[in-house]
């Protein structure tokens, strides 16, 4: 693929699923989503993500979503469709489906629960990568997932042509940092920890798979525009002025908070869906209260 060719931008947002009140599908919703997205400043939409609710969403949902949020995009910014789950062909079966859709990229999380071997992640990522020609963005999440891709193991994947990108969630700069220094030219690493996503930078780091974006687009983009342009205490100042949001959003499992945050704010998305529940009262209005620190609502 080369560097220069693929480029999903710096703040990509990992999508909620909007919910109607009945658990289906809520396909206005989306759209409106979307385009509150794009107009905060999100250059790439993963949709179908842990935030998108993905270990609840059927087959034929993570489709219709895929096929909504392009046509709504119409191009305004990079789809990326999560394909990955912890069956290597079912993977590849849905990575084709999206391709076919015409996603600009592909995002795929390590295995979960099964606890593959590093051999064994890096001959998932590899058979999913090659049954495509999009871009592929591999993502390590082992708080969700029970295991930790490696460094090494990255640097492997990073070799296979179309793996652009990783999303490293795993909370190790030491980790980040080995990435960075030892990955092929054009390779990028994402945060996928928002209150990571400064230090990622720090360290060379390329951008950021957001939670907080759908609520502080704006803010994480003055952010981003301030480290890039040298004025790191600007950017610094911002980071711990976001911090609050970034740490309230995981108080309970995500993305509970963040729909309880985008309805506060005048974008409701529905509810969460079983096994996930709402947050208790007091929860919630502690949440409430970072958003007002924020003058978000």
């Amino acid at each position: 693929m080369g560097e220069g060719k693929v480029d999903f931008g710096r703040l990509l947002t990992a999508m909620a699923t909007p919910f109607t009140d009945d658990g289906q599908l809520d396909l206005p919703a989306v759209d409106r989503l979307v385009d509150r997205l794009i107009e905060t400043g999100t250059t790439g939409i993963v949709v179908a993500g842990t935030t998108g609710e993905s270990p609840t969403l059927s087959h034929e949902e993570k489709l219709q979503l895929f096929e909504r949020v392009l046509g709504r995009a119409k191009g305004r910014a990079a789809v990326i469709a999560g394909t990955g789950s912890n069956d290597t062909r079912a993977t590849v079966a849905l990575t084709r489906e999206a391709e076919a859709l015409g996603v600009d990229g592909i995002m795929l999380v390590c295995p979960y629960y099964n606890k593959p071997s590093q051999e064994g992640l890096y001959q998932h990522f590899r058979a999913a990568a090659e049954a495509t020609h999009l871009p592929v963005m591999v993502y390590n999440v082992p708080g969700r997932t029970g295991v930790n891709l490696s460094a090494a193991t990255t640097l492997r994947l990073a070799e296979v042509d179309n793996i652009v990108c990783v999303k490293e969630a795993g909370g190790d700069l030491g980790q980040i940092a080995e990435i960075v220094e030892r990955a092929p030219e054009g390779f990028r690493l994402y945060s996928g920890d928002d209150k990571l996503f400064l230090p990622t930078l720090a360290v060379g780091g390329y951008g950021v798979v957001s939670v907080a974006s759908h609520l502080v687009g704006r803010e994480m983009t003055q952010m981003i525009q301030a480290f890039l342009s040298g004025q790191v205490a600007e950017a610094a100042s911002w980071h711990r002025r976001l911090l609050p949001l970034f740490e309230g959003l995981f108080w309970t499992s995500s993305p509970v908070l963040l729909k309880t945050g985008l309805a506060m704010v005048g974008y409701p998305v529905g509810p969460v869906r079983l096994p996930l529940v709402e947050a208790p009262q007091k929860m919630v209005e502690d949440f409430r209260r970072i958003l007002e620190e924020l003058r978000l609502v």
